[in-house]
């Protein structure tokens, strides 16, 4: 579906003429045009269907509108076009966005149902969530001290328009694709179109400090007063593009979308416009600041029409990412059909360095056949391939002040050192003058396209650069012996022994790749799969696992940092068969599920005996070190506690009723709760997990999990979810206490957190074991004495006594009351003086350090 990219055709003629014939249809029949008033109970939920008008586009993406304006009709055309806002997903629908967008109706594409109209698109606008789509059944909240809201499922805030002492009138959405806040003057208090994401639309402002940011983040245009630049977010950010003023009497008060062009609007002088070089087309609508680095025109088809403002001074070679990572664009003489290859100089074997990654699309970029290392004996084998009339894309609209003072004036070897003795410098670039030994020094973390000088560079230009990119060589002397050990291999290779032996091998490594590609073929299959990366992809991204953050069990974490600067936590799995279960456990529970209280895997890595997985990064680390460390400086106030206990609550909720099939996480402990950069909790370390159908109450499983969080029906080996329950009864006791479970540190008579929480219930004392060192904590101790009475209810011996996860956040939310009939024998099977059997593994219960004798592999930083 959709129309052809060809504005020249018969097709789209014919098209634009039965669009003039056709009045504009709207959708549904009570839909309001333009305005909404709040009252007390307005909200909308992600629920799509023909009676709360949703709409389809012609790629498949859905829409439900709670609002649109009026239609509009482009004079160019005779077509009318409407804005809409409200919720957006593309298929398969697992997250939203609330977000504006606009409706061409086509009476020729109709919904297979014919319940619901097909629209050309999608021409989304701007967006209030595009890095934290919500999941379904989220709702947005309008309200007249409030303004909107958007919340997700479980009901924590994603975002708001934060009006404060404010009272808002209406909600209003123009013929621009501006939803605005008014208040009963009809005076803006808040609009979309001063917090742009991706989009200019037309007649659109672009404020001074304000910034288009390409979807996925990897490209931003910025508007100061000294102009418009243009950056890739690499780290730190590399400027491609740059207007600057020349002149000292003009001051920015924006930009503006205007006729197709980009205006300069000047503060100064008033009505004086400014326009930006750009090619013009007065019938667009909207510019799209683009992944690849392109500022696009739109129109009425969902093909750009043109690239208005940085194509008309850039070639496509100048573009960042044109030929990808180490990729070269080769300069045409007419500057089209560019082609993209590899550097091509080879090592002393005949090897070349690099390849591409994928032969089929060479513009993806290349890799390193042999990655870079750090360690001692890689350094002595790195040398540096010399690019002969290569050009790199950041001097072209370089800033003067973009190099460090000691990198100035210096020579080109002195330039190689300075990257030689850098871990992560990639390349070198040397900028210098004709006839002139010294230059400028330029180094780089992260290499992306390069171009070749055009003959007029050549010629006219009294610069030159040379490009000096960091290459792994081979060892030789281990490429020596292992050619000494073949000739002996093959010279013994006539016995029968050895043949019987060479068999052996073959068969075993057959049958493991069989059962490698076994396991690569099913993830594949997994609906909702996450993004695979190849093993060289994984230690590009975290520079050869060099920055170590945490270990555990069978894996080993590793900061990574992905091509658009977004951190992440690469999760290396070294083992055999247990963490092959690990593995696929992780990987098909949290792969296809997303919850903001659930740590979310990005991606993984299965590639012969490569296990990894990658999730996002929580840069304040486990709960564990904010629990139990004692330093001042890092103690939570009870506020934080209580968010944190709720989170948790609300994750387990998620993961116990709100999926396809109930997951039961059988290892919750304070180690695996993840906070992020604003103390959100979230739940991490699928590895242990079981999957279990909707119509089983119970299951039989092997034990598994961490003494000191298991519950007592572990002995059976019979579980429900109610074990998870158990689990986070015992953390949410620790949360409030500030203390281990089991802390060999105490008298042996407080050294064991359960028992002493039963006496002091019996001696009504609960206050005494309030966190001592947490003066915040004491000065709510009442506060917290009662979430006590929430950790007594989840820890009772019988498992059918109690709460489900959903009942635990009603309580901490205040709308329903704990149980009051409750035992207070509180009882853990796996104390000291006894040990089990954890998923084939000797565990000696009661050590004060579990973690390290567990299959759960920690996805955290440390």
């Amino acid at each position: 579906m959709g129309i052809s990219s060809s504005w020249a055709s018969c097709g789209f003629l014919l098209y634009l003429l039965a669009l003039l014939l056709t009045p504009f249809r709207t959708i549904g029949t009570a839909l309001p045009r333009g305005f909404l008033s709040p009252n007390s109970s307005t909200s909308w939920n992600t629920s799509f269907s023909a009676s709360n008008n949703t709409v389809k586009f012609d790629d498949g993406s859905i829409a439900r509108s709670i609002l649109v304006s009026e239609n509009v009709k482009v004079s160019e055309y005779g077509v009318e076009y409407a804005c809409g806002c409200g919720f957006f997903c593309n298929p398969p629908c697992n997250s939203f966005l609330f977000a504006t967008f606009v409706l061409y109706y086509d009476d020729y594409y109709q919904d297979d149902s014919g319940t619901v109209d097909t629209y050309l698109g999608p021409h989304v606008v701007w967006s209030a969530n595009p890095d934290n789509p919500v999941s379904a059944n989220a709702t947005l909240q309008f309200a007249s001290k409030r303004g909107l809201v958007l919340r997700n499922a479980d009901g924590a805030k994603v975002w708001s328009a934060n009006i404060t002492n404010k009272y808002v009138a209406s909600l209003k959405l123009t013929a621009t694709c501006n939803l605005m806040l008014l208040d009963k003057n009809n005076k803006t208090i808040w609009q979309s179109h001063e917090h742009p994401t991706d989009t200019l639309f037309r007649d659109q402002k672009l404020g001074v400090g304000k910034s288009l940011t390409s979807k996925g983040r990897l490209f931003s245009l910025n508007l100061t007063s000294e102009g418009i630049f243009a950056y890739i977010n690499s780290d730190p950010p590399q400027l491609y593009y740059s207007y600057h003023l020349s002149s000292s009497d003009i001051n920015i008060a924006g930009i503006e979308f205007r006729n197709g062009s980009i205006v300069l609007l000047d503060s100064k002088l008033g009505s004086l416009e400014l326009e930006l070089p750009g090619r013009s087309a007065s019938f667009a609508r909207y510019a799209r600041f683009e992944n690849d680095g392109h500022l696009r025109v739109y129109t009425f088809s969902p093909q750009p029409r043109d690239d208005i403002l940085l194509a008309t001074q850039l070639y496509s070679c100048d573009f960042p990412t044109a030929c990808g990572n180490y990729g070269v664009c080769e300069n045409k003489v007419d500057r089209s059909n560019n082609q993209c290859i590899c550097p091509l100089e080879k090592n002393k074997n005949g090897t070349s360095y690099f390849k591409p990654i994928n032969e089929r699309e060479p513009d993806q970029g290349c890799i390193p056949v042999t990655n870079l290392s750090c360690d001692a004996e890689a350094l002595g084998r790195q040398s540096f391939l010399e690019a002969e009339n290569i050009t790199y894309f950041r001097f072209r609209a370089q800033d003067p002040d973009d190099i460090k003072p000691d990198h100035r004036n210096i020579t080109s070897g002195k330039c190689k050192d300075e990257c030689r003795n850098k871990c992560g410098c990639k390349a070198a670039i040397f900028y210098y003058k004709i006839r002139s030994e010294a230059g400028d020094c330029y180094l780089e973390s992260q290499i992306f396209s390069m171009t070749t000088a055009t003959p007029e560079v050549l010629r006219y230009s009294l610069v030159r650069f040379k490009i000096y990119i960091k290459v792994q060589d081979v060892n030789e002397q281990g490429v020596q012996r292992q050619k000494h050990g073949l000739k002996i291999i093959v010279g013994s290779s006539i016995t029968f022994g050895l043949f019987l032996l060479i068999g052996s091998f073959v068969f075993l490594i057959w049958k493991k790749r069989s059962a490698d590609e076994g396991d690569e073929y099913y993830l594949d299959h997994i609906p909702g799969m996450v993004t695979r990366y190849s093993y060289d992809d994984l230690q590009s991204i975290t520079a050869n696992f060099k920055k170590e953050l945490g270990a555990g069990g069978f894996g080993t974490v590793f900061e990574g940092t992905l091509i658009d600067g977004t951190k992440v936590a690469v999760k290396r799995l070294d083992g055999l068969n247990q963490i092959k279960r690990s593995f696929l456990a992780e990987v098909e529970t949290i792969g296809s599920i997303h919850h903001f209280n659930l740590v979310r895997l990005i991606g993984f890595c299965a590639e012969k005996s490569h296990r990894l997985l990658v999730y996002e990064y929580m840069s304040n680390g486990s709960l564990d070190k904010w629990v139990f460390d004692k330093n001042p400086k890092i103690l939570l106030d009870w506020q934080h506690r209580k968010k944190i206990i709720l989170d948790i609550a609300r994750g387990l909720t998620y993961l116990h009723e709100d999926c396809r099939q109930k997951i039961v996480h059988l290892d919750i402990k304070p180690q695996n709760i993840l906070l992020d950069e604003n103390f959100n909790a979230k739940v991490s370390d699928f590895g242990l997990s079981k999957l279990v159908d909707r119509d089983q109450s119970q299951v039989v499983t092997v034990m598994r999990g961490t003494p000191g969080y298991m519950a007592p029906e572990w002995l059976s080996s019979v579980i429900t979810e109610k074990v998870d329950v158990y689990s986070f009864g015992v953390v949410l006791l620790e949360i409030l206490c500030g203390r281990r479970n089991l802390d060999r540190s105490q008298p042996e008579e407080t050294m064991h957190l359960l028992h002493l929480f039963k006496k002091k219930i019996e001696e009504d004392q609960l206050l005494d074991l309030v966190d001592k060192y947490n003066e915040d904590m004491q000065l709510h101790g009442v506060e917290v004495v009662n979430i006590m009475k929430v950790a007594a209810w989840c820890l009772q011996i019988d498992f059918t006594k109690r709460p489900s996860m959903s009942t635990v956040v009603k309580v901490l939310e205040g709308v329903a009351n704990v149980e009051y009939d409750l035992g207070y024998f509180f009882s853990n099977p796996l104390l000291p003086n006894t040990s089990a059997r954890v998923d084939n593994q000797q565990l000696h219960v009661g050590d004060s350090d579990t973690t390290q004798l567990l299959p759960s592999i920690l996805s955290r930083p440390r």
